[in-house]
């Protein structure tokens, strides 16, 4: 598993969004290529303004809800972008980052499904705490050639929220 590492040095109050827009791989299983541009927003120094805003990434997730100062039971509502408009009728995947090793009761329960309504809205309640990843999948109008074959790409707005317990 190969992984990135990034610091930054916040020096004023302000929300930051962070993100990376990885090059497309292809999944053979599936015949496609894949590219999840994922995000994450970080409050800094308790500035608390514009943490619903868009960066203007091709698809993106909004939140609706505050993405930080969340606690376990939290409902985590966001609306989906490609293009910069609503994305509707389209499964988000949530995934926890089960770095507890919590055995899940079976395979359905380790990806759970919502969809987004006509607006491109969803929510989820998140019950554990930790790291929570949304995946919002739309297929991208670009398609990538590969050995002389044109493939479509899956085109994924990502972001990741943390929940804590109340202590």
């Amino acid at each position: 598993m190969s992984y990135y590492e990034a610091q930054y040095n916040i020096k004023e109050p302000g929300i930051y969004q962070f993100y990376m827009d990885p090059k497309p791989y292809f999944e053979p299983a599936e015949n496609i290529f894949i590219r999840h541009i994922t995000k994450t927003i970080v409050n800094a120094y308790g500035y608390g303004e514009g943490w619903d805003e868009p960066i203007g990434l091709k698809t993106e997730i909004i939140p609706l809800t505050r993405p930080y100062g969340l606690y376990k039971g939290n409902i985590f509502s966001g609306k989906v972008l490609y293009k910069g408009k609503p994305a509707k009728n389209r499964i988000v995947e949530v995934e926890y980052l089960n770095s507890k090793s919590l055995k899940a009761p079976g395979e359905d329960y380790i990806t759970q499904e919502v969809k987004t309504n006509e607006l491109g809205e969803f929510s989820f309640a998140m019950p554990l705490a930790g790291w929570w990843g949304f995946s919002a999948l739309n297929e991208d109008d670009e398609t990538i050639k590969k050995d002389g074959k044109e493939y479509p790409v899956e085109i994924g707005a990502v972001i990741w929220v943390e929940t804590k317990d109340y202590e």
